[in-house]
């Protein structure tokens, strides 16, 4: 049933460790050894401007909301100047877009790890060359329970605030902005996996009855505010099957 592997991981820009030590003056070049192998093992890795950027997204938006964050404050967040931000995103929209643009990148890729043999290359590359479809019932029965216990453990961890893509929706309900297209498109996709595991277990027309679980997996979002995990994958699995029996 969905994003497999979700999301929303933060990344913050990382900071070298202050090495401890007791020396004294008359170990003093021991002590300056000491610190410089210190700041060579635990100096950070650099980290190119325009994903500082949306790795500072990635820890303001889903918390606090997309129109309420402002671009000066990803701008300090990332730690740039808003020279480099604009040469990046020119405006907000989108890095918002790119932002969505990613986490649909990151669904689709946990979704063809399943799947994909081993040592194949999912992470290089781009989702529209993701060669796996859905199209045995195993594979179904497997994607459809990742997602009952991946979307439990994702509603209900420290901090969640909704799904990003429904949240994006909700601010941005114009049909046309560039923003809910990104939504759409992800949307999509979605549900397109949900119609192929659906049609691999052998119910047609598929369409109508991926609706539904993608119905049911929104509300499951929201109800991971209240619930356990636990609870969330068993109300899953329970209203799943009913579904698929109805449709069947």
């Amino acid at each position: 049933m969905t994003q497999v592997q979700a999301r929303g991981t933060t990344v913050s820009e990382s900071s070298a460790t202050n090495a401890e030590t007791d020396a004294t003056a008359e170990n003093s070049a021991t002590h300056t050894e000491t610190a410089r192998k210190a700041e060579t093992v635990t100096a950070p890795v650099r980290i190119g401007a325009r994903q500082r950027i949306l790795d500072a997204a990635g820890a303001l938006f889903p918390a606090l909301g997309y129109r309420a964050v402002s671009a000066d404050r990803i701008i300090a967040a990332a730690g740039i100047t808003k020279v480099t931000f604009y040469r990046h995103f020119p405006t907000k929209d989108d890095l918002i877009v790119a932002y969505l643009d990613a986490e649909s990148a990151r669904a689709q890729k946990s979704v063809a790890r399943l799947f994909a043999p081993e040592g194949s290359d999912i992470e290089s590359r781009a989702p529209e060359e993701l060669p796996v479809r859905i199209v045995t019932a195993e594979q179904a029965e497997l994607f459809l329970s990742g997602f009952a216990r991946v979307i439990g453990v994702e509603s209900c961890r420290p901090g969640f605030r909704g799904c990003v893509f429904l949240n994006a929706a909700a601010e941005y309900a114009e049909p046309e902005h560039p923003i809910r297209r990104a939504v759409l498109t992800h949307r999509d996709w979605l549900l397109g996996t949900l119609a192929d595991a659906v049609r691999a277990l052998g119910i047609a027309p598929a369409e109508p009855v991926a609706r539904q679980l993608l119905m049911l997996r929104d509300g499951a979002m929201f109800a991971g505010y209240l619930d356990t995990p636990e609870q969330i994958e068993t109300q899953l699995r329970t209203a799943g099957r009913a579904i698929l029996r109805a449709g069947a």
